[in-house]
Order: structure tokens, then C-alpha cells, then sequence
């Protein structure tokens, strides 16, 4: 790597090469060869053939109903419909998308420093906040990459199979869903990435990665549960007001989850029809006519979702800085 950071040779010459870029593609090398990545990346395969397989085992029933007002939609129903056997794909990726972060992450700093060549590449002309940002970035090019591929995969199955044209709203849903899925797997990879500066050991840190998945997907609900039956009074002694900012004050809470965002925003994006995220009075729902969102009012609806989750990544990623600009190096 030392030798590589200095130079590279072109068709044209030898000519000095950016750290950062060295880095970066030294990073994705080693993830591409990566077992634990390998490993994973078949597992999130294997889940999107069996999600689509079931899919396209339903498309015909799903189509066809004209109760549902998302029918119409073919390209989204192969990521949403199921036969109640398996979870539908957006929600197999939930749970696999915070393993594929951690896994990339854990053992980004301490991994470099056990091996003793953290010395020996903060000796060269880089700076920390480059190596930081290269592994993080190599990452989120790895894991962008295997998801446009697999919605490369999905519309060209569904197009052979059915011989049905996207239509550009679907092509936007699809995109969308893409990148908020980058976006929560680039979560948990900044909190990996926190986590593997302040642990040495790589299992430590990986381990207390996977307890607080563990903790926001299965407990935190739980908690919040048994919290709000403990503290606030019963629902049915109360008007339809409180009601409503009973109900809004408990989804603001679970919101604090990010599996929670990301199945919000989800969903919002591969279901058309759905208008809120929140409860709804009898008054509000007067008079509407069950049709899908435009694009563009879905994206509305699923900003604050979609913003949380770059907070938090932008809040991982700088603690992440702080801890390691403040870390003393030796050899």
C-alpha cells in the first residue's frame, strides 16, 4: 500500500496519484474479497429471488384485484406482494441491511491498528479525516452498486416475464426505495465505523454493533409498550383529541428506531396509495377517494424519515471524526 500511495503508472506516464483515491480503491478491493461480504451479499440474493419468485407467482391475483388502488403499479407489486408464507422484500431488507452495514464497518480503524499499518499509513500524506471518509465511502459504493443491480435484475425479470413497460412513476418508487435503502444501510455502517474507533477489539465492537440492532429491532418496541401502558391513562377514557396526540406522541416515539424510519419510508414509496404515516380523523378521511400519490407528494410525506436517517448517519460519521482526530497513534 505504501508503494501505492505515491504513485501509479498511466497509458500516458507516471503521474501522482490522490491519497484518498488510493485508499478508496484499496478499500473496495478488500471488500470484494472480503468472506463476510460475500457471504452476506448471497444472503440479500438469495432473499430478493425468493421474494421475487413468490412475487411472480401472485402478480396475476395482485393485478387483478380492483380493490386494491396500488393494482395498476405491476413493477411495484413484485417488491410488495406475497402469498403470507414470507415477508415481501422490502422487509427482508430491513433486517439484512443493518448486518451488511456492521459487517463493513467493525473493523475499519481497529482492524489497522491490531495489524500495527495505522502508523504506517498515517505516515504518508493523508489525512485522517481522508481515511475515514474512504472507508466509508468505499462501503456505500459497494452496497449502492448491489442494490441498483438488483433493481436492474427486477425490472428486467419482470420485463421478460410479463412484457409490461415501466412507467416513469414506478422507475421514480423504485429509485427512491434505492437510495433510502443506501441510505439505511450507510446508518449502521457509520455506527460500525464509531463503534470499531472507540473498541481495539473487533469483536467487541461488532458485538455491542449487533446488541443495539438487536435492541432498536425487538426490545425497543417492547419497552415503549410497556412504558406508555404504565404511565399514560387508558385510551378509552379519553376524547378524540387526545386520542389522536395519544396515538401521534407513541409513533413518535417508535420513530426513534431507525428500523422504524426505514420501514416508514418504505413502504410510503412502494405503496402509492398510502396518504400518512400518522393517525387520521374520521373529518380528515371524509370525502377521500381511495387513488395513488404522484410521486412527488410521497416524497413529501416520507422527508422527515428520509432526513432523519441522514442526520443520524451525518451524527455517526462525526463522532466518528471527533473520537479519531482525538486518538493518539503509535506504533
Amino acid at each position: 500500500m505504501n508503494s501505492q500511495i505515491n504513485i501509479y503508472k498511466t497509458a500516458k506516464g507516471i503521474r501522482k496519484s490522490s491519497p484518498f483515491g488510493v485508499v478508496l480503491h484499496k478499500e473496495m478491493s478488500d471488500h470484494i474479497r472480503s468472506w463476510r461480504f460475500i457471504v452476506l451479499i448471497g444472503l440479500i440474493i438469495l432473499t430478493f429471488i425468493g421474494s421475487m419468485y413468490v412475487s411472480l407467482g401472485n402478480i396475476r391475483s395482485a393485478i387483478s384485484n380492483t380493490n386494491d388502488p396500488d393494482h395498476t403499479f405491476l413493477y411495484l407489486k413484485l417488491l410488495t406482494t406475497t402469498d403470507n408464507s414470507t415477508p415481501p422484500f422490502h422487509v427482508f431488507l430491513s433486517f439484512l441491511g443493518p448486518l451488511l452495514g456492521i459487517s463493513l464497518g467493525f473493523d475499519a480503524i481497529n482492524i489497522e491498528q491490531n495489524n500495527g499499518t495505522l502508523t504506517r499509513i498515517m505516515a504518508q500524506p493523508l489525512y485522517r479525516d481522508n481515511l475515514l471518509l474512504a472507508k466509508f465511502v468505499s462501503a456505500m459504493i459497494m452496497v449502492g452498486t448491489l442494490f441498483f443491480v438488483l433493481t436492474l435484475l427486477m425490472t428486467g425479470g419482470g420485463l421478460i416475464l410479463t412484457g409490461v413497460r415501466m412507467e416513469p412513476q414506478e422507475l421514480l418508487r423504485i429509485l427512491g426505495f434505492v437510495v433510502i435503502s443506501v441510505i439505511y444501510v450507510g446508518f449502521w455502517l457509520s455506527l460500525s465505523i464509531v463503534l470499531s474507533i472507540k473498541f481495539r477489539q473487533a469483536a467487541t465492537s461488532a458485538l455491542t454493533a449487533i446488541g443495539i440492532w438487536l435492541f432498536f429491532t425487538v426490545f425497543y418496541q417492547i419497552i415503549v409498550n410497556l412504558a406508555i401502558r404504565s404511565i399514560l391513562p387508558d385510551p378509552s377514557f379519553l376524547s378524540q383529541d387526545q386520542i389522536l396526540r395519544y396515538n401521534e406522541f407513541i409513533l413518535d416515539l417508535l420513530r426513534i428506531a431507525p428500523n422504524q424510519l426505514y420501514t416508514d419510508a418504505s413502504t410510503t414509496m412502494l405503496m402509492p396509495s398510502v396518504r400518512s404515516l400518522g393517525p387520521m380523523t374520521m373529518e380528515q378521511m371524509a370525502g377521500a377517494i381511495p387513488a395513488p400519490l404522484p410521486f412527488r407528494e410521497s416524497l413529501m410525506i416520507v422527508w422527515p424519515q428520509v432526513s432523519g436517517l441522514i442526520g443520524a448517519t451525518a451524527a455517526c460519521f462525526a463522532l466518528s471524526y471527533y473520537l479519531f482526530m482525538r486518538r493518539e497513534i503509535r506504533s
